[in-house]
């Protein structure tokens, strides 16, 4: 056999397993497999277990994960733009950079996550789980987070402008020097939250919790809405 035609049976091959790994992947097991940098555009996933997989640098847009497992996973610096992750599990997983802007993590379990400087812009996180992770420098930007649990979640410098988290459980998470101008958080929970020096210009605070809430050096507008705050807050916060 020559060996251009040697070549060409394994690149024939290489197509082949590559096509077949693609278009057959729901519900496989592939935890701890190593699938860094490749392209899984569009591939469908749902329901397959990647459990700490690593999937760093993977091209995973418009990928179908709906109820995949990702626990304790790499995806550090994936894109995962448009992706479907409804009700998948991230927890632990390592998203630092990951570009997942508009996808749909709709009820997603993302407790304990690293998504530091990640890219949420556009992204639905509608009852979405992130207790205790860190989003600190992520960009949330107009990212629909009704009914998210961010208990003790760190968010320092982050960017929610226009975000919408109505009834978000903040208690105790770390927002310090956050963008929150005209976000909506009507009826969150912000109990023992630091927001100092944050940005509240146009937000929307109409019965919301902030018992306890660290505001000192946090701006506001006349189009702010705000709740009932102590004296002391108050006179803490800086009016711009």
């Amino acid at each position: 056999m020559s060996s251009t035609l040697r070549q060409l049976m394994i690149r024939v091959a290489h197509l082949e397993r590559q096509a077949a790994l693609v278009g057959g992947l729901e519900g496989r097991d592939l935890s701890g497999r190593d699938l860094s940098g490749m392209n899984l555009s569009k591939a469908n996933l749902k329901g397959a277990n990647l459990e700490e997989a690593d999937l760093e640098g993977a091209d995973l847009e418009g990928a179908n994960l709906y109820g995949a497992n990702l626990e304790g996973a790499n995806l550090d610096g994936a894109v995962l733009e448009g992706a479907s992750l409804e009700g998948a599990d991230l927890s632990g997983a390592d998203l630092m950079g990951a570009d997942i802007k508009e996808a749909n993590l709709y009820g997603a379990n993302l407790m304990e996550a690293n998504l530091e400087r990640a890219n949420l812009s556009g992204a639905t996180l509608i009852e979405a789980t992130l207790m205790e992770a860190n989003l600190s420098g992520a960009n949330l930007r107009g990212a629909d987070l009704k009914g998210a649990d961010l208990k003790r979640a760190i968010l320092r410098g982050v960017e929610l402008e226009g975000a919408d988290l109505t009834g978000a459980d903040l208690s105790g998470a770390d927002l310090a020097r956050a963008d929150l101008t005209g976000v909506l958080l009507e009826r969150a929970n912000l109990r023992w939250a630091n927001l100092s020096e944050a940005i509240l210009d146009g937000a929307r605070l109409k019965g919301a919790l902030l018992v306890d809430a660290d505001l000192s050096g946090a701006t506001y507008d006349d189009s702010t809405s705000l709740p009932f705050l102590t004296p002391s807050q108050l006179a803490s916060m800086v009016k711009v």
